[in-house]
């Protein structure tokens, strides 16, 4: 561990790629797959050479103990882990660009699951276990990410409950101590909980029935909330309704930041029951779908299925199920996702779940979106101002932190939420100059800002991501970055005290 704190962040991100890419390597040797075996290990042993010689280059050097510096670390292993990353694969997969090839790095690595790959049987299968596997260490990146460095900061939805102007001698003190340390710790922490979730749901879907390599792409998608698939989507797949239970409660974990975080030193149970993610999460899981579902009786009675009870319970999980994947920005879609679309007379639901992906998961998950935490702020300062106009005198409760939060918290979140409708803006103003349609443009836009990448091939039926040209895609993964880091973390680098503190 000691050793670990003497080198720099980025060289020991670039040790762990050199590491995992004897994954591929591995299960590509076990199916007699030596072409696609070699690279994955060869650039394994340069890579881990480059590694070492540049880590007995920096051992030991002074290194800048402020979180800014590993911000910007952070900032540079999303453009630049994935340049490494696709060396092997582009070596691997005959017939693809080293552009497409980065472009799939830089989608897995933040999460998003955006894939060019088309059709996806065109790549062997430890192509498709090495994307699987990127966005997982992807997922945990952030994870960390978020806990060690941007908490400190008061950035990625943690500036809700503590805000900025009111900044305390305990906080100066956590963003003066090592950020290294923190994420040192937090690794040796959160790593196993990571690893055993993954397992768990890996070990589950083999027991219900699906095939041991789709299991592992589909538990670490789950986990990373990535969504990448050997196929391309859950619904290209057979996955039985048990895999979609098993998928679907460890959804979960990337509503709340409470299922890998103790905070409050409290039982898991009561932590999660009182926190608002999770309740929001709960409310538009059971809201959405029952709207969905009795919309049938309004406007599509003239559907042959409806008095075939097993038909309409097929349509509500559909729809639940689908509305918890987007929501968390998964990007799964249900088998029954149709019978559900059917079932309530929703032919485009592209609008439905691009307000999910951008509402988003939990704060400090692997989840991507404006987060549920921002949401709820907005709300209760919503419910505030209302019940302020009936009693203009009246005096709002939930003690200090619930004044806080629909006060300054509201007020940060609602500036968020501006930045993030400037850059869905801006990024559809970059697509449509390199020739797409508005509504192809708003589908890319929110998919790769709120790392959904499924959403565009759901949403979308005539256009898909490797229809579009080199300019196009060049945009969407600087959004896709941005999008994963946050708007409010890039403009924390261009404050002047920021580099002060």
């Amino acid at each position: 561990m000691r050793m670990l704190e003497k080198l720099p962040l980025f060289v020991i991100l670039l040790g762990v790629s050199a590491a995992a890419m004897l994954i591929p390597a591995g299960y590509a040797l076990y199916l007699d797959q030596h072409r696609v075996a070699q690279p994955f290990f060869y650039m394994s042993v340069l890579v881990g050479v480059v590694t070492a010689l540049i880590g007995l280059a920096t051992y030991g050097r002074p290194i800048t103990h402020l979180a800014r510096g590993q911000l910007l670390t952070l900032i540079a292993a999303y453009a630049g882990l994935p340049v490494v990353m696709a060396l092997p694969m582009h070596e691997a997969a005959n017939g693809m660009t080293f552009f497409d090839v980065y472009f799939e790095m830089v989608s897995s690595m933040t999460t998003t699951g955006a894939s060019v790959i088309d059709p996806p049987a065109s790549v062997a299968a430890p192509i498709h276990l090495w994307r699987a596997l990127v966005g997982w260490m992807g997922g945990f990146v952030i994870l960390i990410a978020a806990v060690a460095i941007l908490a400190p900061l008061n950035l990625g939805g943690f500036e809700v409950l503590r805000p900025i102007r009111r900044s305390s001698p305990a906080d100066q003190v956590i963003r003066a101590s090592d950020p290294q340390g923190r994420i040192l710790r937090f690794t040796a922490q959160l790593f196993p909980i990571y690893l055993a979730a993954t397992g768990l749901l890996w070990l589950g879907l083999v027991m219900a029935g699906t095939a041991p390599f789709l299991s592992l792409c589909l538990a670490m998608s789950t986990l990373a909330t990535s969504g990448i698939t050997p196929s391309g989507g859950l619904n290209f797949w057979q996955v039985d309704v048990f895999s979609e239970i098993l998928i679907f409660g460890f959804m979960f974990l990337a509503v709340s930041r409470l299922a890998f975080v103790n905070e409050a030193g409290q039982s898991l149970f009561r932590r999660l029951r009182e926190d608002r993610e999770m309740l929001m999460a709960l409310i538009i899981v059971v809201a959405l779908p029952t709207v969905l579902f009795l919309r049938h009786w309004v406007g599509a009675l003239e559907q042959e299925e409806a008095a075939d009870p097993l038909a309409a319970i097929r349509a509500l999980w559909g729809a639940v199920f689908t509305v918890m994947s987007f929501l968390t920005t998964t990007g799964f879609a249900s088998h029954d996702w149709e019978a559900a679309r059917s079932w309530s007379g929703l032919p485009t639901p592209g609008i439905l779940l691009a307000g999910l992906a951008i509402i988003g998961g939990g704060v400090a998950t692997t989840a991507g979106g404006v987060k549920l935490l921002r949401v709820y702020a907005l709300y209760k300062h919503g419910t505030r101002e209302m019940g302020r106009l009936v009693h203009p005198n009246s005096i709002g409760a939930a003690g200090k932190l619930g004044r806080s939060v629909r006060r300054e918290g509201a007020f940060i979140a609602w500036i968020f939420f501006m930045l993030f409708a400037i850059s869905i803006a801006a990024v559809v103003l970059g697509l449509a100059a390199t020739g797409l349609e508005f509504e192809a443009a708003i589908a890319f836009t929110i998919s790769a800002l709120s790392t959904t990448g499924p959403l565009a091939d759901v949403a979308l039926e005539t256009i898909t991501y490797a229809d579009l040209p080199m300019h196009a895609k060049s945009i969407l993964m600087a959004a896709m970055v941005l999008g994963r880091l946050e708007a409010l973390a890039i403009i924390a680098l261009f404050n002047p005290d920021f580099w002060r503190a």
